[in-house]
């Protein structure tokens, strides 16, 4: 019995002892729980401050932007309507500047039609002048006219050929509407009618009459200039001969060409085609020939002045003697002591040759031995 009250009291101690070591555990992990708990809090409380001003910062920026996205939008309706405004300035000076060139051309063509229908009015006033004269019996106008081609001057004539086919075009249609009036049937009765007919066909024979003394007149002044031109180049002719040129050297588009002696003197050449022609014959030839006779001729005195002295004997005769030719004349001693002074010099000369070739070995030999010793002496 008492052990076993033993045993039971030590399970009673053991327990208790797992009572208390469980108790201090509990409350350890229960100040831990706390102590993370309290540093959780803290670190939940910073969070939610960075949160806020972050949420503040980010607010910030977005007003900003908003504002800079207005700025931005304003912007651009002012460029827009400025560039409307300046499109809209530009496009009315383009128009008043074209509003203003077709007005000046309009203008101009007014007063070129004017200027036209005067000078049409005046011409018809003067061909009018001139056929009452012609038709009274005055010929002297026509006359003088005749050669301008019915014009009053010779300006009026320049600038009737000076003008262009536009300006030409222009005053047709001015004369037409000038000469060609328009036809008013619309109160015209049976008579009347009757009479502008025959008015307009007397107009036709008239201008058909005017025509064909036209076409002649210009069919004569065609003949009258081949004429004259024909005349021209008859008298160029013979003026052409006349200065020794050819005949049709004046004739053409331009005149001759002018012959000079150099291109650097405006000298004419005066020389004839036989003169010219012996300019260019021989040359150096010629020269050659002339040098090679002039020194022919002197060395030919030269030779003449010489003192003329005979060959020695060989062997008692004379070389180039032949059997059958005569005896020696009796200056033959004369040319025999020439020919032995002529035979001693050329012995002299030779002996003199090898004299030079003996010092000329000698010299050799020295710089030979010169060398050898300056070879020795390295």
């Amino acid at each position: 019995d008492e052990e076993e009250e033993e045993e039971e009291n030590e399970e009673k101690t053991n327990q208790d002892e797992t009572r208390t070591t469980r108790s201090g555990i509990s409350e350890g992990e229960e100040k831990l729980r706390a102590r993370n708990e309290a540093k959780k809090g803290e670190l939940d409380e910073q969070l939610r401050d960075v949160i806020n001003e972050w949420r503040k910062q980010r607010a910030k920026e977005e007003e900003e932007l908003k504002k800079l996205k207005d700025q931005q939008a304003r912007r651009k309706e002012i460029r827009a309507e400025q560039e409307k405004k300046l499109a809209e300035q530009k496009k009315e000076e383009e128009e008043r500047i074209r509003k203003e060139e077709s007005e000046k051309k309009a203008r101009e063509a007014e007063e070129k039609r004017k200027r036209l229908e005067e000078a049409e009015k005046k011409r018809q006033g003067m061909v009018q002048a001139q056929k009452d004269k012609h038709q009274a019996g005055g010929y002297g106008s026509s006359d003088t006219r005749k050669g301008l081609g019915g014009f009053a001057s010779v300006q009026d004539a320049k600038r009737e050929i000076v003008k262009t086919k536009e300006q030409l075009a222009d005053e047709k249609k001015i004369s037409l509407s000038i000469r060609i009036k328009p036809l008013n049937l619309d109160d015209l009765g049976k008579e009347s009618l009757k009479s502008k007919a025959t008015e307009l066909w007397e107009n036709v024979i008239r201008l058909e009459t005017e025509k064909y003394d036209l076409e002649e007149r210009q069919k004569r002044q065609h003949w009258d200039l081949k004429e004259l031109s024909e005349r021209q180049t008859q008298r160029l002719r013979l003026k052409a001969v006349r200065m020794g040129l050819d005949a049709e050297a004046l004739t053409g588009k331009y005149p001759p060409k002018i012959q000079t002696a150099s291109k650097f003197e405006r000298r004419a050449d005066n020389k004839s085609y036989e003169d010219k022609k012996r300019l260019f014959d021989g040359g150096w030839e010629i020269l050659s020939c002339e040098f090679l006779e002039r020194e022919w001729k002197e060395k030919m005195g030269d030779w003449n002045k010489q003192q003329k002295t005979k060959l020695p004997k060989w062997f008692g005769v004379r070389p180039g003697k032949k059997s059958g030719d005569p005896a020696t004349p009796e200056d033959e001693d004369e040319g025999k002591a020439d020919s032995l002074q002529d035979v001693d010099e050329d012995f002299e000369d030779i002996g003199n040759i090898e004299d030079v070739d003996e010092e000329a070995e000698e010299e050799d030999e020295e710089y030979e031995e010169d060398e050898e010793e300056e070879d020795e002496e390295e």
